[in-house]
C-alpha cells in the first residue's frame, strides 16, 4: 500500500511540477492522474499495484468530504447571508450538469451506433 501511494502522490507531484512549470491552465492533480493512467495502461504491473490502493481509497471517498463540512459549518453566518444565491447556483448547476452529461451519451450513443431498437 505504500507504494501505491508513494506512485499516486508522486504522479501527481509530477503534475503539480508541470503545470507550473509551463504555466498549463490545467490543474496539477488532473495532469498527474492522466499521467497515472498512461503509467497503468503502460503497464499492467503498475495497474495490478495500485487497484487494490485506489479501491480502498474510492471505498471510504465519503471521508474526504469531512473538511468541506467543516467550513461549511465554520461558515454558517455566510450561508445564512447568502443562502437563496447559493441554492440557486446548485439547483442550476445540477441539472446543466445532468444535461450535459445525458447529452453527452445520447451523442455518444448515436456515433457508436449503440441506439436503441425502438429508435431504428
Amino acid at each position: 500500500m505504500i507504494h501505491a501511494l508513494t506512485l499516486i502522490l508522486a504522479c501527481q507531484l509530477a503534475g503539480e511540477a508541470l503545470t507550473r512549470l509551463f504555466g498549463w491552465p490545467a490543474p496539477g492533480p488532473v495532469l498527474g492522474m492522466a499521467l497515472l493512467f498512461v503509467l497503468m495502461l503502460a503497464s499492467g504491473r503498475v495497474a495490478a499495484l495500485v487497484q487494490p490502493t485506489g479501491e480502498g481509497i474510492l471505498r471510504h471517498l465519503s471521508l474526504l468530504f469531512v473538511p468541506a463540512g467543516v467550513g461549511v459549518v465554520g461558515h454558517l453566518q455566510q450561508l445564512g447571508t447568502y443562502g437563496a444565491g447559493f441554492a440557486l447556483v446548485l439547483i442550476v448547476s445540477t441539472v446543466l450538469a445532468l444535461a450535459v452529461g445525458a447529452g453527452a451519451f445520447v451523442i455518444v450513443a448515436r456515433l457508436t451506433g449503440n441506439r436503441d431498437k425502438s429508435d431504428a
